[in-house]
């Protein structure tokens, strides 16, 4: 695997930084579907200069990006897709958002890396390329392997997502324990959590055990009622980590929630998803050490120098992941011949961009995540 990832790297290299080469005397036309009007135009824009820096480093003449408008509306970026193909374009990155593909099927001659993370299309010239739910649990399986942890329970939020997580734990194949949905409510959510972590039972434990000892002729009860005292349960509990598949606030009422019920990340595995190194995150210590998948922060934090360098702002997610796309798209090409056609996706292939490993392969993209946990109020490399 090393020697493999190592000829990658220099292939990579080598195409990155070439000069020229086999594409001197034709255009490499790619195509950009972002928002560039409307309330989502930042993100457009953010996503136009992080193409610009990844031909700079590529620093081959021959690449050309043409970016149309999509209005965030998918009758507009049905009629600025049509313009792309007028010109010639086969490869498309974009558009941005899920609900502006659902037109773009009838253009089969073209291919679209949309920057989507949802793995639910189905149209054979869409190619997902955002970090879906199936990459993330690969690593958290991954985790869950090398730390021998046998026992996962599967928290997810009752909202639109959840049928693509169950998809993902599917295809994953990770072993769960058990699954559960929950509401987003946070009184609704304490209850449910306070059943699968059997909370009652546990609280009544420790009352009838303090009892016990109280009526007892034991010698060192007042020792021992002293130290139950200090607990708010008695008992264990049928799982030895927790996965949650949520973000932001929703995210900490979960912990929360876990933490009320006396489950501690001190005793169990609190495993989350790609929180895109979420500062706030840091501050949670009583939810820490909180583990997740990811991309690679090192890169994520020089891609983003670089850009407020060149550009005076900060980029979005996003961005960073339209800047692989344009490497990737061009390593394809050199793999496939210089041809640019659809078939380019459908080889297995391997490719080392800044956010990580993708997995290239019947027209699908998954990423190699990296692994981190939140500990001590820091982000650490786990793998």
């Amino acid at each position: 695997m090393k020697k493999i990832i190592k000829n990658i790297l220099y292939l990579v290299l080598v195409v990155l930084f070439s000069s020229g080469g086999v594409f001197a005397q034709e255009k490499i036309k790619i195509g950009l579907l972002v928002p560039l009007t409307g309330k989502n135009s930042e993100i457009g824009q953010s996503i136009i200069k992080a193409t610009r820096l990844a031909i700079n480093q590529i620093n081959n003449l021959s690449i050309e990006i043409i970016p149309k408008d999509t209005g965030s509306n998918p009758e507009m970026t049905l009629r600025s897709a049509k313009e792309l193909d007028k010109l010639g374009i086969k490869i498309v990155i974009g558009p941005v958002f899920n609900e502006n593909l659902i037109y773009l099927e009838e253009l089969n001659q073209l291919t679209f890396l949309s920057l989507t993370n949802k793995s639910n299309n189905k149209s054979k010239n869409i190619i997902n390329a955002g970090i879906n739910a199936t990459s993330q649990l690969n690593a958290i399986k991954k985790f869950i392997e090398l730390n021998r942890i046998k026992k996962t329970i599967f928290l997810t939020p009752d909202v639109n997502y959840k049928n693509e997580v169950a998809q993902a734990i599917s295809i994953s194949k990770i072993k769960i324990k058990e699954s559960y949905i929950y509401n987003i409510d946070p009184t609704k959510l304490t209850k449910q959590i306070e059943k699968i972590t059997n909370y009652k039972k546990r609280k009544q434990n420790l009352e009838d055990e303090i009892k016990r000892l109280e009526e007892s002729d034991e010698s060192n009860k007042e020792q021992l009622i002293k130290k139950l005292n200090k607990i708010d349960t008695l008992g264990s509990v049928e799982f030895d980590s927790v996965i949650i598949a949520d973000f932001d606030e929703s995210l900490k009422s979960v912990t929360t929630s876990l933490l009320y019920t006396d489950i501690t990340p001190k005793e169990i595995y609190f495993i989350t998803f790609n929180q895109w190194f979420d500062e706030s995150l840091l501050k949670e210590t009583s939810s820490q050490p909180l583990y997740f998948p990811s991309i690679n922060k090192k890169n994520y934090k020089d891609f983003s120098s670089e850009y407020f360098e060149k550009f005076n702002q900060y980029p979005n997610q996003l961005s960073f992941l339209s800047f692989d796309l344009v490497g990737l798209i061009y390593y394809l090409i050199l793999q496939n011949d210089s041809v640019i056609d659809e078939k380019i996706f459908y080889k297995k292939n391997l490719f080392r961009g800044k956010v990580g490993i993708f997995e290239i392969k019947n027209n699908k993209i998954n990423h190699i995540l990296n692994f981190y946990k939140v500990e001590n109020e820091q982000f650490k490399k786990v793998f």
